[in-house]
């Protein structure tokens, strides 16, 4: 393929990538009709591998997060840790080490709180606090939150310049403590695009979270961070 074909074929394929469809299926039909069948193995290769990011809230966890970090560096996966900022001190080790071994860092507030429950000031606090903190450790300030039992204020992003992230794999790892029960959730809710919910608090969750991965590599999945997913 000469250069000017090159260009064409990345061109038209972002544009099929545009189309607001989620099957890779409807973006092939988008391919014939706008690229023909010339440039169809170029669109399918750039679908080659479904999304799906998988996170961790509550941490880190002294005892869990170390053995949770070492499987996911052996697998080459990165997920995104939301850290609540009361378990920040003593762990300043193990969030220098996500960052370093390519994991995003989200915040999940101070204290675990409802957001919606407290009043605004408040929640602004517990969010703003965690958010100097993780600073402190990483030279970065979040800018993703994963907002506790999933509950997000009106208007709270006034004060706070950040992204909620929410889910739409819930593991109930917390409730379960069962591998077998987890990975049966992910395996019947899993899908291209998919933000799953777990924790890294419990050797339940890490033993899961490891299986999880090879389970869907070996599906043909590739794990990015919420930041990757947002973006694509």
């Amino acid at each position: 393929m000469n250069k000017g074909k090159m260009i064409l074929g990345i061109v038209l394929a972002a544009m099929v990538m545009a189309v607001p469809f989620r099957s890779k299926e409807a973006r092939i039909t988008a391919a014939r009709a706008i690229a023909g069948e010339g440039m169809l193995r170029l669109v399918e290769n750039s679908m080659e591998h479904p999304k799906v990011a998988l996170t961790f809230d509550d941490g880190p966890s002294a005892k869990y997060t170390p053995i949770l970090l070492e499987g996911l560096k052996e697998r080459g996966v990165h997920a995104t840790f939301f850290i609540m900022g009361k378990n920040i001190d003593g762990n300043e080790g193990l969030i220098r080490q996500m960052q370093e071994e390519g994991h995003l860092i989200g915040n999940h507030t101070y204290n675990h709180v409802q957001l919606n429950k407290i009043p605004r000031e408040l929640a602004c606090e517990e969010i703003q606090k965690t958010n100097n903190e993780i600073y402190e450790v990483t030279g970065v300030y979040p800018s993703y939150i994963r907002p506790p039992f999933g509950a997000w204020q009106e208007n709270l992003e006034l004060c706070v310049t950040m992204l909620p992230v929410f889910w739409d794999v819930d593991t109930l790892d917390w409730k379960s403590k069962n591998v077998n029960s987890i990975l049966k959730i992910v395996k019947n809710k899993v899908k291209d695009g998919s933000i799953i919910l777990m924790h890294d608090e419990y050797q339940t969750s890490v033993d899961a979270a490891l299986k999880t991965v090879d389970m869907l590599l070996e599906q043909g999945y590739e794990f990015v961070t919420v930041d990757q997913m947002i973006v694509t």
